[in-house]
């Protein structure tokens, strides 16, 4: 009854074009998820996404939903998902991608997912990780196990969001590391993010993580930027 009313109140919209949502449409309308430009990726082993790991990153599968640039449709749910609050956002994109990624021979089994950490103090400004909710609906799709406090963002650092390629490597290095009060099984880990530019933070983060004895490690990220 109170949902009844808040919704004619309060009419949910399209978290990408603020239109009302129709009958069966849940955060994002039929129009803005046909919009999305699906890479593809999982369906093939060389691709772009995974050449900015060679000869950086031992992998066993890297893939991105979709491609993320400039005022596309992308862009515009992973802000309001990074800076609105919008986390349902990620949850729907994990939805819609684990279908294929339940497909892919490199990901019949994974143990450990890994959201790629946000130092504290960003978490208490942010409130959240954007990439939890991602991370969370991929684990439960691919009957893996959720893991945000293995890996740690040691060191504070402004965004790299407006940083270019040679800043932004040379910001990466050095800020993760492993919790040394959690547990390192070996395993197949997926490490998340949401969107892929250099390589950089990913790079780092699946530096420290094959230290673990007996890791593999693979990548899916919510978006790659074009």
């Amino acid at each position: 009854m109170l949902s009844d009313l808040l919704n004619v109140l309060y009419p949910p919209v399209c978290c990408g074009c603020r239109n009302l949502l129709g009958t069966g449409e849940r955060v994002i309308c039929t129009q803005c998820r046909h919009e999305l430009a699906l890479t593809n990726y999982h369906l093939y082993r060389e691709t772009e996404a995974a050449s900015k790991f060679s000869g950086r990153l031992e992998l066993a599968f890297v893939s991105c939903f979709v491609y993320f640039s400039k005022s596309n449709i992308a862009q515009k749910l992973i802000h309001e998902l990074k800076y609105k609050g919008q986390q349902q956002i990620g949850e729907l994109f994990a939805y819609w991608y684990a279908a294929d990624l339940k497909q892919v021979p490199a990901l019949e089994q994974v143990d450990y997912v890994i959201p790629v950490p946000l130092h504290r103090r960003r978490l208490r400004e942010r409130g959240y990780n954007q990439v939890d909710r991602f991370a969370q609906t991929l684990a439960s799709a691919l009957g893996a196990t959720y893991n945000d406090t293995l890996l740690l963002r040691n060191s504070y650092r402004k965004t790299l969001t407006t940083k270019n390629k040679s800043e932004r490597l040379g910001q990466a290095g050095g800020i993760f590391g492993l919790n040394p009060f959690s547990d390192t099984p070996p395993g197949h880990y997926l490490l998340v993010d949401d969107v892929l530019t250099t390589g950089s933070t990913l790079t780092q983060c699946g530096q420290v993580l094959s230290r673990i004895p007996g890791v593999k490690l693979s990548i899916v990220t919510m978006a790659m930027s074009v």
